[in-house]
Order: structure tokens, then C-alpha cells, then sequence
């Protein structure tokens, strides 16, 4: 039989989630309050939702968020699909050391991995811009020799730092997938690509899936990568609600949050429940295979 968690234990698990969440719930209750007050409660509206989309910045800042976070999740979920593949197919002693190297992006701080992409992007403009200057005065072009961060930097961070969730998310499929059918599937004459693209890849779409999932969920919630690597003419929506921060605190923030929140909630509600059905499904497969074979 089960122990039954102690009175102390539960009590302790109740505080704990209680310290973690009440901040939040007083965010999204006083996001409703019709009053500036942040501590009294003066009626029920909309206005702060109202005004959260008239005004420009937010909206702007909204924009780059969406546009980064999609475009981003879908760019690592090609190339960590194709890196996963790739680690699957290698041997023990080579998969081990770049999976580990993999996961250093997953534990390392954010704020390093912002510095050391900001460096790196500061450094690769120096030689470019050389570069650039001196295909000038050869050619006689007119080249620019000056680059600055933005859009297309804060683009390749976030790329960057979501390709090992994807790895993670869909090495597990392909451990569980059956081995014979990429070799079933090449006797039967498709190439090594049709074969990947018929069988591998139908075979572990829910953990290309669900690796998308996650990434559009890290990109929209950054905040520290973003700040190092978006310069001065992009601003995602966190950066938008830091800056908003140091001035007088808005209601309209709370409203951002409230709606990022819950943005962010229901993808991860999503990703839970698909990998609880899959969890399920390969159980129910493992069972069968099992009957069968007595």
C-alpha cells in the first residue's frame, strides 16, 4: 500500500503553492480593477484591456513577439528534427558527447548565453563591416559597412537557444520507434529521404509537435536573451513591460501579463496533455506487443 504524504507534507506543498501562484491571481484580479489602485478593489472593467491594444508601442512590441516566436519555433523545428535524426543514427560514442553539448544550452544561465551571442554578434559585425569596406574600395561598391543589432540578430538568438528543446522533444520519439521500418521501407525502394520523410517522420510527429510547441512557448517568454541581442530598434513584449516598469507601474501591465500568462498556460496544458495520450498510446502498444508475443 500507498503511504499517505504526512499533514506536515501536505501542508507544506499547499504554502509553497500558494507563495508561487498568489502573486499571479492578484496580477489578473487587480487587471479587472477600474481604478489605478493596486491594492483596492473599486469595481469590474475592460478599459485597461481597452487600452492595452490602442496603444501603439504594446501592439508594435506584440508584433515582433509573434513574428519572432513563430518564425523562430519553426526554423528550430526543422533543423532540431534534422539534428535529431542525426544523433539517433550515430554511433554510442559520438551521439553521447554532442547530446551532453546539447543540453548545456538547457542549464546554462540565460544571462550568459545573452552576452556571449551579444559579443559574438558585435564581433562578426567588426569583421563584415572590413570586409564590406574593403570590397568598397576594390570593386568600387557601395556596400554598407556598419551593422547594428536587431531584428535579424534577436531572430538567430532565439533560433539558437530553441533547437536543443526541439532535440529533446523528439529524440524520445524516435528511441521508441520501431527500427525496422526505416529498413523495411528502403528494401521496399524508397532513397534514405523518401524513407524519412514516409515513415520517420509521421512515425514521430507528436515530438515534432510537441518540440514546437515548447519553442514558440521559450521565445514568447524570453526576456534576457532577447535584451542582449534585440539592440535598439526591435523590443519584444517583455522588453516592452520592463521598460514600462520603471516608470510609473500601469494597470495596463497587469493586463499584458494576465494575457501572457495565460498564453503561455494553455500551450503548456496542451504539450501535458499530448504527451500524456502518447505516454498512454505507447503503453497500450507495449501491452499488445506483449499479448501477442505469448
Amino acid at each position: 500500500m500507498k503511504e499517505r504524504p504526512s499533514f506536515g507534507g501536505r501542508a507544506l506543498t499547499i504554502l509553497t503553492f500558494i507563495f508561487l501562484y498568489a502573486p499571479i491571481v492578484v496580477l489578473i484580479v487587480f487587471s479587472f480593477n477600474s481604478s489605478n489602485s493596486r491594492t483596492v478593489w473599486s469595481g469590474f472593467t475592460f478599459d485597461w484591456y481597452v487600452e492595452l491594444f490602442e496603444d501603439s508601442l504594446i501592439m508594435s512590441s506584440l508584433s515582433t513577439t509573434l513574428a519572432v516566436s513563430v518564425i523562430s519555433a519553426l526554423i528550430a523545428t526543422v533543423a532540431g528534427t534534422a539534428a535529431a535524426i542525426g544523433f539517433f543514427n550515430m554511433k554510442k560514442r559520438m551521439r553521447g558527447p554532442l547530446l551532453a553539448v546539447n543540453n548545456i544550452p538547457l542549464i546554462n544561465a540565460d544571462i550568459i548565453t545573452g552576452v556571449s551571442m551579444c559579443l559574438l554578434f558585435v564581433a562578426a559585425f567588426g569583421i563584415l563591416g572590413n570586409f564590406t569596406g574593403w570590397l568598397n574600395s576594390v570593386f568600387g561598391l557601395d556596400l554598407p559597412t556598419r551593422f547594428t543589432l536587431g531584428f535579424g540578430t534577436l531572430l538567430i538568438a532565439h533560433i539558437t537557444f530553441n533547437i536543443p528543446y526541439v532535440i529533446l522533444s523528439v529524440m524520445p520519439k524516435l528511441q521508441q520507434m520501431d527500427k525496422n521500418l526505416m529498413d523495411a521501407a528502403l528494401d521496399l525502394g524508397c532513397s534514405p529521404l523518401s524513407a524519412i520523410w514516409k515513415v520517420v517522420i509521421p512515425d514521430i510527429m507528436p515530438g515534432i509537435v510537441n518540440g514546437a510547441i515548447i519553442a514558440f512557448t521559450m521565445s514568447i517568454d524570453d526576456f534576457v536573451i532577447s535584451f542582449f541581442t534585440a539592440g535598439s530598434t526591435s523590443q519584444t513584449l517583455a522588453m516592452a513591460i520592463y521598460t514600462m516598469t520603471k516608470k510609473r507601474v500601469s494597470p495596463k501591465i497587469n493586463a499584458i501579463s494576465t494575457l501572457l500568462f495565460t498564453t503561455v498556460l494553455i500551450l503548456l496544458v496542451i504539450v501535458n496533455i499530448r504527451s500524456s495520450r502518447q505516454e498512454k498510446k505507447y503503453n497500450a502498444s507495449l501491452k499488445a506487443k506483449k499479448s501477442v508475443a505469448r
